[in-house]
Formats: structure tokens, C-alpha cells, sequence
């Protein structure tokens, strides 16, 4: 084998495990491999982030989107340290980022020299995994093994830091592709039949779940499962369409910042099945009374650590969800009784009649403000669901206005719907560019709030240098609506008088013209603040070739307060 430096081996090493995408922002210390990228070009390309934070959420939405392992390249410490909001939402969404960041050099060490930082002790508590190679002879060895964690369930981000002396120094290691285990496991069948027993005498299931399903593809499973026993589906750290949306037995999410939202749904049940998630994922959870007192819980994951973390379980299997699910749905079917069957279907049905009512509501209440200016986002997303086509990608960061959206783009297919998660800000522009690259041939669309796509608004220049064909949606209602809606919970719990919500949770002086933004960094972009300009504005984006961008400049109310809005409305 002709020798070679460590900067090129580690290409390759890319290249052999199937990895033709580097997310990042240079630096001087990791110069000596991109300077070696041009060797490798087209089949290895990197993709140019303007800050560390979007390189991270660039390669975030490409990895959610291909559940495969996705490279990032960082800078020394201050790269780490700007990308690491966005590593803990890769964390909290088990996305399997391979992270890696260049240092000056081992022979400095001992020096405290500018810029030395201890890369691995600030990586680790947002990591699987965090290492530092210290001898050109493991370089390779080392990035197969953060590969291979990277991508094991339960997925998420590794960290690797290189030396610029281990990378320039000749590499006579051997490039194999990384091996991979599966883990497509199911449990023993009497544990598959004490789940079931448990099940088929509930008269109030439920059935809580999370991305665990999407990872594991059992959507179909799933479903099987609900229909069986007539349980009614929740989602619980549930960012992709783990369930049809528009089926009759999925509810929706359970509560995402406070545990008296979910309390109010789980403690009905007499029987939980918990599967692909934790419980519960809340800002504040609820401590205690989240389960009635005689409910049984079953607790399926891949990841032993959530099962039984917060609250005990009567049965908790550590085991792939598909398979698991397949065999339950087996199990279930032979068990049942003729009117254990029946009572499941007059649950099922009751529980669509109920759902049904409600989006009629729903439904009801967009058409009283159908024509209303400053516009509300449903009179968006109904047109553009005519004209989006079938197999559109959705990458959704609008927070408080997310229901809405789902209204008339409900997520139905797994890998066509991604939502966020890990409560960083500001993924909805590069979540949108990381998809597009993984789907070129797809209509892609990312929705954020003004709020959201300033922390990230640099990644419109990355998908104009690289004419990545994304469409983004600022949803531009001049504020935090988020932070104006907690605090009325705050204001309630506190019994605190409703009054004037804090300045800073307006961004309307001076406003931010989202559309001017967009075309300083080489996005075409329309501003949208009637409803007659919707249709045009939306025929334009996706009929451009490249990407494009809608302000959207929609209400600021917020339901439920006695505030007044400000910004001149």
C-alpha cells in the first residue's frame, strides 16, 4: 500500500463506509484534510457552514432524514463550544453525528497555548461518546469505532479530536468498511405473552410512543397493535409520523413543556404500553401521578437506560420495536376474545367520533378568521397543501404554530414529516438543507419562527453557494410566542395578575424583513402579508429552481391572554 497521511486516510475511510457529505466551518488546525477534500471531489463534497451552529443542524436534518452516520467538521474549542446547543438537540434526538474537531498538536500540550481547550471533557456530557487520538496507528481504528457507536441504537453523536500532527503524519493503516451490529432483537415469547395478558383485559389503553418507532420502522406494527386492543396512541418525545396523524386512535402529542398537560392524559388509563420513547419528556414533568395507582405499564426500547427511569414498570423489554411489535400484534390476535374484540372496536369507534368532532372545530374556527389581516398560518398551509406535491418533505420548526400546519399537512409517512426536537432554536433553515441533500429528487420545505431563523439565518448563504433546493417559511409573527404563552402558565401557577408581557419577547422594533435577508445571501425570497398573495407567492417558490424564501407575516395574538398584541396591531 503506498503510504499516505492520516488527512487523506481519513477521507478515504469516509468514502469506504459510504459518506460523501462533511458538514462544517474551517479552521486552521484541521486545514491539512480540507485542503486534501479537493482530491476526493465530486464523490466527497463539504458542505460550507458561515457558524459552527448550522453546520451542526445541516447535519442533523441529513442524518434524521438517512438515519445513517453524518461527518461534522468543528475548529479546536471555540468551534465546540459554538456547535454545542446544537449537539445536545442532536443528542436528545438520537441523530448519529460524527463530530470532529482538529487541535494544534500533542507536542503542545503542556504549553496552555491560545485556543487550547480540553475538547473531549467539553464534548462529553452532549455525546455517546468522546475521544482524542493520540498515535497516528489508531486513527482509522478510532473513527470506525465512533462511526459504529454513532450509529448503534440507541443513535447520537460521537466527538473525535485530531491532532494536527497525528493527521499529518504518514498513516499505514489498512481502510475497511466499519462493521455494524444488529440489533434487531425480540424478546423470549413468554415475555411477548405476559404483555399481551396485560393488555387484552384493559377497558382504558393506552399507548404512548416516540421516534424509537420511526427508527425501527414499525409504524405499520404499530398501528396493528392500536387497532387490536381499540388504544387510543400519544406521542411522547415523538418527532416524525410514528402513527398516521389522520388515523382515528392517534391523539396527538402529550405535553412538551408541562407534565399536568400529559398527567391529564395518562393517569385515565388502566393499561400503558410505552414504546420507542422515555417518559416523559417535559421542561417540567410531572414528579408523581403521572400513571393511575393499579395501571399496568409494559416499557419497550432499545435504550435500557429509559426503561423504568422515572417511574416503575410492571414489565420492561429491551428489544427492537418492530420486531417486538410484529410479535405482540401475533400474540394479541390469538388471544383476544370475541368480546374483548368488541369492546376494542366500540372503543375505536368512540374515540373517531371524538376526533372527528374536534377537527370539525378546528376546522370551523380557520374559516371565522379565513380572511383575517395580520393573516393567521392556516390560511398558509391550506392552500399550500393543494399544491405540494405528494411526496414533499416537511421539516417543521413552528413551535406554536405547528398545529396549525399539521391541520392541513397532517405527517402520515415515515421520512416525509420531521419535526423539532431538543429545544435548541434555530433548525429549521439547516434541518431543511440537510434533507434536500439527502432527497434532492423531493420538494423539500422548512417552517420556522422569526425567533428560530435568526439564530441560524447564515444557512440561507449555504444554500445559495451550494444551490441546494430547499423552500423555507419564516412564520413572522414579530415574537416569542412560546415565551408569551409559558408565562401565562407562569402568571396562572404564581397567581400572578396578567399584565404586559416582557419587552423582550417582542422582535418588532426595529422588524425584521426576512425577505431582504434572504436576498443579500443570494435566496430569492417574497414577502407575504395579505391573504391574495399566498397563491403567487407559493407558485413562485416551487417553480423556482434554487432556493427560495416566504416571510410570512402572520398575527401576533396569543390564544388565551388578556394582553393586548403590541407592535402596532
Amino acid at each position: 500500500m503506498e503510504k499516505r497521511n492520516g488527512r487523506f486516510a481519513i477521507i478515504e475511510q469516509l468514502l469506504a463506509d459510504g459518506i460523501r457529505y462533511m458538514f462544517g466551518n474551517p479552521g486552521t488546525s484541521e486545514e491539512g484534510f480540507l485542503d486534501a477534500l479537493s482530491d476526493y471531489y465530486p464523490e466527497f463534497e463539504y458542505i460550507l457552514a458561515l457558524q459552527e451552529t448550522i453546520a451542526v443542524a445541516a447535519a442533523d436534518g441529513y442524518a434524521r432524514s438517512t438515519k445513517k452516520p453524518t461527518i461534522v467538521q468543528l475548529h479546536s474549542g471555540v468551534g465546540l463550544g459554538n456547535g454545542i446547543g446544537m449537539i445536545y438537540q442532536a443528542m436528545r434526538g438520537h441523530a448519529p453525528l460524527v463530530v470532529l474537531a482538529g487541535e494544534s498538536g500533542l507536542q503542545y500540550d503542556a504549553m496552555d497555548a491560545q485556543m487550547a481547550a480540553d475538547l473531549v471533557s467539553m464534548a462529553k456530557p452532549v455525546t455517546k461518546w468522546a475521544t482524542r487520538v493520540v498515535h497516528p496507528s489508531s486513527l482509522l481504528r478510532v473513527l470506525r469505532r465512533a462511526i459504529k457507536i454513532a450509529a448503534t441504537p440507541p443513535m447520537g453523536p460521537v466527538f473525535v479530536s485530531l491532532s494536527m500532527d497525528v493527521l499529518d503524519a504518514v498513516n499505514e493503516e489498512a481502510v475497511i468498511p466499519t462493521s455494524f451490529a444488529i440489533t434487531r432483537v425480540a424478546p423470549e415469547p413468554d415475555a411477548i405473552a405476559e404483555a399481551a395478558a396485560m393488555l387484552v383485559k384493559a377497558s382504558k389503553p393506552l399507548i404512548i410512543v416516540g421516534d424509537g418507532i420511526a427508527y425501527s420502522d414499525a409504524q405499520a406494527e404499530l398501528t396493528h397493535v392500536a387497532e387490536l386492543i381499540g388504544a387510543q396512541v400519544w406521542g411522547s418525545d415523538s418527532s416524525e409520523p410514528n402513527m398516521n396523524a389522520t388515523h382515528p386512535l392517534y391523539g396527538g402529542l402529550l405535553g412538551h413543556m408541562f407534565g399536568d398537560v400529559s398527567r391529564r392524559t395518562t393517569s385515565q388509563a388502566d393499561v400503558v404500553l410505552i414504546c420507542g420513547t422515555y417518559v416523559f419528556p417535559e421542561v417540567f414533568p410531572a414528579l408523581s401521578g403521572v400513571f393511575a395507582p393499579d395501571a399496568k405499564i409494559v416499557h419497550i426500547d432499545l435504550n435500557a437506560y429509559e426503561i423504568a427511569k422515572n417511574f416503575p414498570v410492571d414489565l420492561g423489554l429491551v428489544s427492537d420495536p418492530k420486531t417486538t411489535l410484529a410479535k405482540l400484534g401475533a400474540e394479541l390476535a390469538k388471544t383476544l376474545t370475541p368480546e374483548q374484540k368488541r369492546m376494542a372496536g366500540q372503543r375505536t369507534t368512540k374515540i373517531a367520533e371524538i376526533k372527528q368532532q374536534q377537527m370539525s372545530e378546528q376546522l370551523a374556527a380557520d374559516q371565522a378568521v379565513h380572511d383575517f389581516v395580520p393573516m393567521h398560518l392556516s390560511q398558509f398551509a391550506e392552500e399550500l397543501a393543494r399544491h405540494l406535491p405528494p411526496n414533499a418533505i416537511v421539516f417543521d420548526e413552528a413551535l406554536t404554530h405547528s398545529e396549525e400546519l399539521c391541520r392541513y399537512i397532517p405527517p402520515t409517512t415515515l421520512g416525509h414529516y420531521f419535526q423539532t426536537r431538543g429545544g435548541s432554536l434555530g433548525v429549521g433553515i439547516p434541518g431543511a438543507i440537510g434533507i434536500k441533500l439527502a432527497h434532492p429528487d423531493k420538494t423539500v420545505i422548512g417552517f420556522t419562527g422569526d425567533g428560530g431563523a435568526m439564530y441560524t439565518i447564515q444557512a440561507l448563504w449555504t444554500a445559495a453557494r451550494h444551490n441546494i433546493d430547499a423552500k423555507f417559511v419564516i412564520c413572522n409573527n414579530r415574537g416569542y410566542r412560546i415565551l408569551k404563552l409559558n408565562i401565562l402558565q407562569y402568571w396562572q401557577e404564581q397567581q400572578i395578575e396578567p399584565h404586559e408581557f416582557p419587552a423582550s419577547f417582542d422582535l418588532c422594533k426595529p422588524a425584521l424583513q426576512f425577505d431582504e435577508l434572504a436576498r443579500a445571501m443570494g435566496v430569492q425570497a417574497v414577502r407575504v402579508e395579505t391573504p391574495e398573495e399566498i397563491k403567487p407567492a407559493i407558485a413562485q417558490a416551487l417553480f423556482h429552481n434554487g432556493p427560495f424564501l416566504i416571510d410570512l407575516v402572520i398575527g401576533s395574538e396569543v390564544p388565551g391572554s388578556p394582553v393586548s398584541p403590541k407592535c402596532g396591531q
